[in-house]
């Protein structure tokens, strides 16, 4: 694939040594995957993961098979020899903006259950950065459920990727352990390889968010702002920032009362459907669960 921007290969370098910094410092090893066991292996990661009962219901080996083969993005992180964490990813064009330019769409990341914010999914992460930095191609494009308050922080604060769409029922009815039962709403993000905000991200500097001034459009019900209903208010059209916050553990709500994780799915995704049509754009995710979109003009 021809290279889309001479200033990719400037920065490819720094790429790979900020992916493999990251692996080292908790002790990992990130690398391609091709070999049937090893997809094999990892078809069976992620399906531990998402909790699917077959797995065709994620990728089977066979499907990682021909992804890794055509020149797609199949990696895993191993560590002491077992693997803890795996990626895949394919090539697309996207509709989004226009341009038409093509990216990598990382479909399916996991890391083994226990193992979440231990620094192995940044390291995945910064190795596709790499990877596809390597590959000539500016961007990588995923969704993520925007109610998972661990992956949106770690999405819009950590990668410092931008969420630009808002995608109701995206994928339909879904089958597997987490997300059966519930509506597929997710976000899109756009991760701009390049952008000194990245660059600043994958050398572990995560992006600081200002909520001061903010008024909440949804908020959590409880006096310590912990409970399990949304709390959806109504401020001006004109406030020019506001915040819509998520459950503390939307996956343990769905499972102690589905009702309620149903009403947060859809106060969440009136407020910032809302929003974005309204001109606003997200921002950011804070730590304790709460978007932040902000009108800049």
């Amino acid at each position: 694939m021809d290279r889309v921007d001479p200033a990719l290969d400037q920065a490819l370098d720094l790429a790979w040594a900020c992916a493999a910094a990251a692996a080292d410092r908790i002790g990992v090893k990130v690398v391609e995957l091709s070999a049937m066991a090893e997809l094999g292996d990892c078809s069976a990661l992620l399906q531990r993961v998402w909790r699917a009962e077959h797995p065709s219901e994620l990728a089977s080996p066979s499907m990682l098979r021909t992804y890794a083969h055509s020149g797609n993005y199949v990696a895993g992180a191993y560590r002491g020899g077992v693997l803890v964490g795996a990626s895949v990813g394919f090539f697309g064009l996207a509709p989004h903006g226009g341009h038409g330019l093509p990216h990598l769409h990382s479909h399916l990341a996991g890391v083994e259950r226990g193992g979440h914010g231990h620094g192995v999914g940044f390291a995945l992460k910064l190795h596709q950065r790499a990877w596809t930095l390597a590959r000539g191609v500016a961007e990588v494009h995923w969704t993520y459920d925007p109610l998972i308050l661990r992956n949106a922080y770690f999405n819009l604060q950590k990668l410092c990727a931008d969420a630009v769409e808002y995608l109701p029922e995206f994928y339909g009815p879904m089958t597997d352990g987490i997300n059966s039962g519930d509506l597929s709403d997710r976000i899109l993000v756009v991760w701009r390889l390049g952008d000194p905000r990245v660059v600043d991200a994958a050398r572990g500097v995560a992006a600081g968010l200002d909520l001061a001034g903010a008024v909440p459009l949804v908020s959590r019900s409880g006096e310590a702002g912990a409970g399990d209903e949304p709390v959806v208010h109504d401020p001006e059209d004109s406030a020019a920032a506001v915040t819509v916050a998520v459950p503390a553990d939307v996956e343990e709500l769905r499972r102690r009362d589905p009702g309620a994780a149903l009403r947060w799915r859809h106060a969440v995704r009136d407020a910032l459907m809302g929003r974005l049509a309204a001109g606003h754009r997200v921002a950011g995710m804070s730590r304790d669960g709460r978007y932040l979109l902000v009108r800049d003009r």
